[in-house]
């Protein structure tokens, strides 16, 4: 099975070649990588052109910064694998694991694999109490608009085999793309597993971008694609 892996970047010149070389030496024999940057302007865009043009398969520039719901989309558009996976650009979720999260939807028993940061046994680094409060409040709220038993609804880890992600359009250009995605898939025929994962999360002096008012666009979004599409 061929596994795309889509890299959506934002100002990650510090990050974006250690990433790039853990996707390639992840376990997975064929693999395709694409990036997507979305318009960064911290040098990020001289390293995609001067050192890992050759190193991925695809890299395509945003001409104006859109979000990362934007960039996954276009990233999706050029996917070519069997199955399509979501990597952060930054170093909070280990490549490694690939192989754990593809092995449902390899033995035949899923469609869309998340991998859960709240379930199992896995490393997690210690950060902040009331980001965790607040993913798990939104994850109710979604799985009660879902009727979905998730336990992290905005995992980076999201895996999909790509017949299903193409019956999906997303709309969302920034992070509201995470309650999007699930509304979408809850609509669709398909079979969905979690799977326990580790989690290096980082700290907004190392780049974390996500803050308050995302968490409000993410109640917006669930509102929006459960009950109004």
């Amino acid at each position: 099975m061929k596994l795309t892996i889509v890299i959506p970047c934002y100002n990650e010149a510090k990050t974006i070649r250690t990433i790039v070389d853990r996707v390639r030496a992840a376990p997975v024999k064929d693999k395709e990588i694409i990036i997507v940057d979305d318009c960064s302007r911290d040098g990020t865009r001289d390293l995609l052109r001067t050192q890992i043009m050759p190193l991925v398969d695809r890299i395509i520039f945003h001409d104006v910064n859109q979000g990362k719901g934007a960039a996954l989309r276009t990233g999706f558009a050029a996917a070519t694998g069997d199955a399509v996976i979501v990597q952060d650009a930054d170093l909070e979720y280990d490549p490694q694991e690939y192989p754990k999260l593809l092995r449902p939807i390899l033995d035949g028993k899923a469609d869309v694999v998340f991998g859960s940061r709240f379930s199992g046994g896995e490393a997690h680094r210690v950060v902040y109490f009331w980001h965790m409060v607040g993913n798990k409040f939104l994850t109710l709220l979604s799985n009660m608009a879902t009727n979905l038993n998730l336990t992290d609804m905005e995992t980076c880890y999201k895996l999909f085999r790509r017949d299903i992600l193409q019956k999906i359009t997303i709309e969302e250009n920034r992070f509201g793309f995470e309650p999007e995605i699930i509304a979408k898939v809850s609509k669709l025929d398909c079979v969905i597993y979690e799977v326990g994962i580790s989690y290096y999360g980082r700290t907004y002096s190392e780049g974390k971008k996500i803050g308050w008012r995302d968490g409000f666009r993410a109640l917006y979004a669930i509102a929006k694609y459960n009950f109004f599409r």
